[in-house]
Order: C-alpha cells, then structure tokens, then sequence
C-alpha cells in the first residue's frame, strides 16, 4: 500500500470512529437502525434507472421491477384505485417529490395558485419559486395544523387552487385534515384543484396506526411524497412519490437516446435505493412496520409524560412522534443535535430512540433546568 493509499484508509477510518462514536442525533428523523448487509454485493454494482420505471422493456433499467413493487406496496396501504392507472417514482428525497408534485399540478392548471401553510416544509416555498408558483403562505393553528378558516379567506375564486396538505409538519408534527380542506374548496365553490400531500416521514407511520385518519387516493388528492431516508432507513437519501397516471402523461416524453418514456424529474436515477426500499419493505412487512410504529409512539408517549412530570413546557401531537419543547441552553441543542426554531426545539423518536437514550437526554435537559 502506497503513503498515499494509507492516508486514505487512516482518513477514512477516523470518520467511520467519529460518526460511530457520536450521540445519537434526536432532532432529525434519522433511523439507523436498517441493516442491508444482503445488499453489500449489490451496492458495489453501477445501478442506473433510466426513465419512467412504468416503461421498462429496456436491459438499461437494472431495478425497475424492484422500484415498480415499492411504488405498489406504498400504493395499497394508501388505497389506490385498482380503475386508475397508478404512476410515481423513487425519487432522491422529499424535496424532489414536493417540486414533481407542484410541477405536475402547475401542468395540470397553468394559472392556478399555491397554498401552503406557515408550517410547511421550506421545500414548498422552494419549489413554489423554481416553478415562478403565484402562492399564498396561510397561517397555522397553534399546533401546526393549517387554519382552515384562513384557508378560506386566502382562495381566490377566479383561480384553481394548487393545495399543499402536511401530513406530519417538520417541527410539531401536526397533520393537515383533507376533509376540512373539501368543505373548503367546496363552500368557496372551487371546482378546479390540486392536492399534494406531503407526508416525508409520517407517510410510513400514520397506516399502522390504528383508527389513525390521513388522507388517501379514494379521495381527490392527486400527489403524495413521502421520504426513504427517514422512517423506512435508508442509508441513503430517498423517497418516493406516488401520483395518478393521468397526470404523469402531461409530462411524460418518448427520449430515444434510452429508447424509453421519462416522466421523472431526473431522468437517470440512483438504482440502489429501490433495492433498499423494497428490502426493508418486504423484510419488515406490515407486522414489523406496525411494531416500529408503535414502539416508536410508545417511547414519545414516554418523553411526553417524562417533561410533564416536570413541567417542562412541550407540544405533541395526536399520533406523533414529535416531541416539542422549550429550546435548552446551546450546550444541549449541540450535543443532541437538535432541531431548533424560535423557542423551541424537538426530539423525533426514531427507532434507535430508546428509553435508555431518553433518559440520558432528560438527564441533561433537566440537570441543566
């Protein structure tokens, strides 16, 4: 081994020791705990998706069946339409399936406009500006919910609407009602609309909940996005969206350089991470998802009473694994690497969150009080 070889290998050797030996980052919905060992051949390949995944009779789309049997098994436990033709991808993350789901509702009404609420993820005002969206942030209830009253006040009558529903806001995790938001469009008399749902990491959490209530394809939402990297595991960034072939094929052109349909916003896509999704789709299943969830909801519950015990001034949500609470000193924020907005910050109770690991950080949050 070359001088040059071995400082590479020392080099890399130190990150691995220091990521390893880092706390257990708390703010952000992080879950490490997948394993895809029986992928690691796998991950040595070159695996490019090129296109739409829905038109694949080309040797040039190495997972595409993979990534058509995530796309389907999402599909089911959202409730699509077995009369409807369904489309979507696996996308790298959920900033790119929030711009796909805007872009394909300003395809599908040019002159309509935006609605989002003061809570949604800055990927929307992101997306809202790439695609120059005339937009309209409405106010949020205290808790994060859309106001639907404001809702109301902000549609324009003269304009379809483009609708953003959070289905897990990133700081409060409060979800947005989509049978609220009908009654809205439809007292207004809104005829035209578009929903997009984006559900980055409560889209895998809210099926497994029993009674749990969020919008699904048997109703009028058009789009929805959901994230890879968070609830599922990947190690690598991800999601996926899911829409309605109808208005895929608004956007979508034959490319004959690769011989195919591309109605993706990338074109040429990583090729490992449907193979990690369908893995920790169909290793874990409906029962070992339902287990993570509610062990998940079990340890927030826990959270939640530890900071009541001590009134400690927090927020959590119906179904939410989000805990917010009043922003300790910096110490803290940095060691837990915690999210911080205004006053608050937040614990998002990700699988490797255990009670040992809440109480450490009560340990500290507490001492510190």
């Amino acid at each position: 081994m070359s001088f040059s070889d071995l400082m590479v290998t020392r080099r890399l050797q130190a990150f691995v020791e220091q990521v390893i030996a880092s706390p257990t980052p708390l703010g952000y919905p992080l879950n490490s705990q997948l394993d895809i060992t029986p992928l690691q051949a796998l991950l040595t390949l070159p695996l490019h998706n090129v296109g739409d995944p829905w038109s694949d009779h080309s040797r040039r789309h190495p997972s595409h069946e993979f990534e058509r049997e995530v796309l389907r098994f999402i599909a089911d436990i959202y409730q699509f339409p077995t009369t409807e033709t369904l489309s979507g991808y696996v996308t790298s993350g959920g900033t790119e399936g929030n711009l796909y789901g805007l872009y394909m509702g300003r395809e599908a009404y040019p002159d309509g406009i935006l609605y989002y609420s003061a809570d949604s993820h800055y990927s929307i005002s992101k997306s809202a500006r790439l695609l120059k969206l005339p937009s309209c942030v409405v106010p949020s209830q205290a808790q994060g919910e859309l106001d639907y009253k404001a809702l109301a006040a902000c549609l324009s009558a003269e304009h379809p609407a483009i609708i953003v529903l959070n289905i897990g806001t990133t700081m409060k995790g409060a979800i947005d009602d989509i049978e609220k938001v009908l009654v809205v469009l439809q007292e207004k008399k809104i005829q035209h609309f578009y929903i997009h749902c984006d559900a980055a990491l409560f889209g895998m959490i809210l099926p497994f909940i029993p009674h749990a209530t969020y919008p699904l394809f048997t109703q009028p939402i058009d789009s929805l996005s959901i994230s890879g990297h968070k609830f599922l595991g990947s190690p690598m960034p991800c999601g996926i969206v899911l829409c309605r072939a109808k208005a895929t094929a608004r956007i979508a052109q034959p490319i004959a350089y690769i011989d195919t349909l591309d109605s993706t916003l990338s074109g040429c896509r990583n090729g490992h991470t449907p193979l990690i999704l369908w893995y920790a789709l169909h290793t874990k299943g409906h029962a070992g998802l339902q287990a993570e969830v509610q062990q998940c909801l079990a340890n927030a519950l826990y959270l939640e009473r530890q900071l009541q015990a001590f009134s400690y001034p927090f927020l959590r949500n119906p179904h939410s694994i989000i805990v917010l609470f009043k922003k300790p000193a910096k110490a803290i924020i940095d060691k837990w690497q915690l999210a911080v907005e205004g006053d608050w910050a937040h614990v998002v109770v990700m699988q490797q969150v255990t009670s040992t690991v809440i109480d450490a950080f009560l340990q500290d949050l507490l001492g510190a009080g």
